[in-house]
């Protein structure tokens, strides 16, 4: 359900007694390109059309005054007093890119923020990304201030870093400040380069299904593929000594030393490898419109995570595995950390709407867990939406 922006401004009056300008930012799907940003590699991600949404105006002082309409709850930054990191809840987000931007000598004002936001929490999609973009976007253009849209994404992904903890990769904040509708945007996470990739819809659907698990492995499991992956680093530098990253390891190279690694350092290596190839190959594919071979690598890509990379879960699986037998799906994979969280798909458009009766009725009779889908067309980027457009 989209935001509705005539009830997001009555209520911002109600309670701020001002006229807000309006921002929003989308939450993200990665098509394909998982666990590879870490690895200096590369990812392809399409913007959502669920957004996050900010009401705001400045103020004549330096305090941030906000407003989760979701949550329904309120808190207060002021600007002017000590930095505050980690205290475990949502203003920990809006802290951290206030502050972030202000250490680039960008002087905010304070504001009154009313965030309302439809991209559903703990699928998978960037909802926290979604509400650092769409804060950090208001609070520069209320204070007069225009920021590089790459800066824009850097601040979000810093404010995660130093003020929420969490030790996220680039994509997530890149694709929400930078996407493009009617585009997937390739990636390189090395040295932040971007390609707008065009991708029609007109005759295919992104359908997301989330399979509304989360396991508690996520986070620690994260750490230690990504040791894994520096390990594997270490050793094949015998052989490759100008290595640095898994990103600058061919296919052909791997296959000529994976030998000399344990089984598991190698199969964690193996996915990262083969996963940067088959992004690119699906970069390709796109650009051709040739949606069977983007598909076909969407499926390879899921069998790498669930045995080489060991991040699905049955719950993931038994999604792609209900979906691979629906008439009209080209591809079905895991997308995001894994250990639940969500699936991308991609289904002919005459084949929609029995897609989505069809898999989540067989998931809830196999697991008694109701899935929830969402379907989108590849949407714009951060913006701020103009009266025009209301």
């Amino acid at each position: 359900m989209a935001v509705d922006l005539k009830n997001l401004r009555a209520e911002f009056r109600a309670i701020y007694n001002g006229e807000p300008r309006f921002f929003r930012a989308p939450g993200r799907v990665n098509l394909i390109g998982e666990h590879t940003d870490y690895n200096g590699g590369f990812v392809l991600p399409m913007a959502i059309e669920h957004e996050t949404t900010v009401a705001a105006a400045a103020r004549a002082d330096r305090k941030i005054r906000v407003r989760s309409v979701n949550l329904n709850e309120d808190g207060e930054i002021d600007l002017n007093a000590p930095e505050q990191k980690m205290r475990g809840s949502w203003l920990d987000f809006i802290e951290g890119v206030a502050r972030i931007l202000e250490r680039q000598n960008i002087k905010l004002r304070g504001a009154d923020l009313l965030i309302a936001s439809e991209v559903p929490n703990g699928a998978g999609l960037s909802s926290s990304a979604a509400l650092e973009i769409s804060v950090g976007l208001a609070l520069t253009e209320i204070s007069g201030q225009t920021v590089d849209r790459v800066a824009l994404a850097l601040s979000g992904q810093k404010a995660e870093h130093e003020f929420v903890g969490a030790k996220v990769g680039i994509m997530d904040q890149f694709i929400s400040a930078l996407g493009r509708k009617g585009h997937a945007l390739l990636i390189d996470c090395r040295n932040l380069e971007a390609e707008q990739v065009p991708f029609s819809t007109k005759d295919v659907a992104i359908a997301i299904c989330n399979s509304n698990v989360k396991h508690k492995l996520a986070s620690s499991e994260y750490n230690t593929r990504r040791a894994e992956c520096e390990r594997g680093v270490e050793l094949l530098k015998q052989f490759l000594p100008e290595i640095t990253q898994l990103r600058d390891v061919s296919i052909d190279n791997f296959e000529k030393y994976e030998s000399n690694l344990p089984d598991v350092i190698r199969k964690r290596c193996r996915h990262v490898v083969t996963e940067n190839a088959r992004t690119l190959r699906a970069a390709e594919a796109l650009k051709q419109n040739n949606l069977e071979d983007f598909g076909g690598l969407m499926q390879h890509s899921h069998a790498s995570l669930r045995d080489d990379y060991e991040v699905s879960c049955r719950e993931l699986d038994l999604l792609v595995e209900i979906a691979a037998d629906c008439k009209g799906v080209l591809g079905a994979r895991m997308t995001g950390g894994g250990f639940g969280g969500s699936t991308v798909n991609l289904v002919r458009r005459e084949n929609l709407g029995k897609f989505i009766e069809r898999v989540p009725a067989q998931y809830y009779n196999q697991t008694q867990i109701k899935a929830d889908v969402y379907v989108s067309n590849p949407a714009d980027g951060a913006k701020e939406v103009k009266s025009s457009e209301m």
